[in-house]
């Protein structure tokens, strides 16, 4: 069945019938709890259901939202949160700009692969109408940067030509169906087959909605080209609106970051690799001070005269590097080392370093009460904590463990 969106794609507004409705769940796209909902099947709709890498429409029946369109053998299947009485006539109505959206993006495409296969030989094996760009799939190992920019041109100057966009109908036997470039047709397809003609260009099969002439897409920009599944080259593009929208965008981005660096938009790149390299010092810098820090903070424990078998310590500021540095200086072998970095009130890193039997009987234990994951080896227990604040009860912890561990054996409890 050809639908009254296919016939006619600009149709925003359409009265109808309903057929059936029955209750069905709906599978979020991004995963989640399914959705408890009708199933509404009309006798025409201007919703188009998804189908020859093009997105389904959204809209209204009247005031109930519609979520999702699918396509049923003949039928187009509208997922509506609440149920629609069967013979009841609605009225139909059409999110425009998502479908306008699409229709660039797909009309776009037919004339991106066309003009590709005609200049270079490059086939189309799929596509993919992204939510913000789209890709074109190539069938070639690579492109370079001045054949993109000479299909840019080429797509570009057939918009500015005004060139007609057309769509037939022809019966599934027909021999002009073997004339037009096609990726063959669904195996529940029922009815005629629909052709979309770009004027002198290209003749595709396809189910989708489309402009009515090229000066409709406004413009069409490739943004490069990544490497594809299979020795295929991926290209990206964006047309019409969505160009505009990355400009402005871009603009946005330009003006902050003229803001932010007190420069002009030719003087970014630089200023950034300037700033970029002032950090990395700066990072090595406190790196350096940070070893020096954990160093002195061991030798001034064990200058002590009375050693102690325990020894805590909590820092904001410090790494894994940081915490392994002290237990190295102040060693393993008598005392039990507790170390803690991070905010306080956050997430952070912990260390748990001692004799080996006290790590291991305790490791799991520490990391449990802070509500972190660790592992362990010999004298090391160290992992991330998620509970911080539960330091305290960590440290009453290891005291309970020191007071009761027996003087011949240490380590053991």
């Amino acid at each position: 069945m050809v639908f009254r969106c296919q016939r006619d794609s600009w149709a925003r507004q359409f009265a109808t019938r309903v057929v059936s409705c029955q209750a069905a769940e709906l599978r979020p796209e991004g995963g989640g709890e399914p959705v408890r909902g009708f199933q509404v099947v009309l006798e025409d709709t201007i919703l188009f259901p998804e189908g020859g890498g093009q997105p389904d429409d959204r809209g209204l029946i009247g005031d109930v939202p519609v979520l999702r369109v699918t396509r049923r053998g003949p039928e187009a299947v509208h997922f509506v949160p609440a149920a629609l009485e069967p013979g009841a006539e609605v009225l139909l109505s059409l999110d425009w700009e998502r479908r306008f959206d699409h229709m660039q993006q797909h009309s776009g495409q037919h004339l991106i692969t066309a003009i590709a296969e005609q200049m270079f030989g490059f086939k189309t094996t799929s596509w993919e109408l992204g939510r913000q760009r789209s890709l074109i799939e190539l069938d070639t190992p690579s492109m370079t940067a001045e054949q993109v920019k000479a299909l840019e041109r080429s797509v570009n100057e057939k918009i500015r030509d005004r060139v007609p966009v057309t769509v037939r109908e022809l019966a599934a036997d027909d021999p002009e169906t073997e004339r037009v470039r096609s990726r063959g047709l669904p195996d529940d397809h029922v009815g005629p087959v629909r052709v979309v003609d770009i004027e002198g260009i290209d003749s595709n099969m396809c189910c989708g909605t489309h402009v009515s002439n090229l000066s409709d897409l406004q413009v069409i920009k490739l943004l490069g080209v990544e490497k594809g599944k299979k020795n295929k080259t991926n290209l990206i593009f964006l047309v019409g609106n969505r160009v505009l929208k990355s400009v402005e965008q871009s603009h946005s981005t330009e003006k902050a970051l003229t803001s932010l660096l007190k420069n002009g938009p030719g003087e970014h790149v630089e200023a950034v690799k300037r700033l970029q390299s002032s950090v990395k010092l700066l990072q090595k810098n406190n790196l350096n001070l940070l070893r020096d820090i954990a160093v002195l903070i061991a030798r001034d424990f064990k200058s002590k005269p009375a050693p102690r078998q325990l020894f805590v310590l909590h820092r904001k500021e410090g790494d894994s590097e940081f915490m392994n540095i002290i237990a190295n200086e102040i060693g393993t072998e008598e005392t039990l080392l507790f170390l803690t970095v991070g905010d306080e009130k956050e997430a952070g890193l912990f260390l748990l370093a001692g004799p080996v039997e006290a790590v291991e009987n305790l490791g799991p234990r520490v990391a449990e009460l802070l509500g972190g994951k660790g592992a362990g080896k010999r004298d090391r227990f160290q992992g991330k904590a998620a509970k911080m604040s539960r330091r305290g009860e960590v440290e009453a912890l290891l005291q309970e463990f020191i007071s009761h561990r027996s003087p011949e054996v240490p380590g053991r409890p």
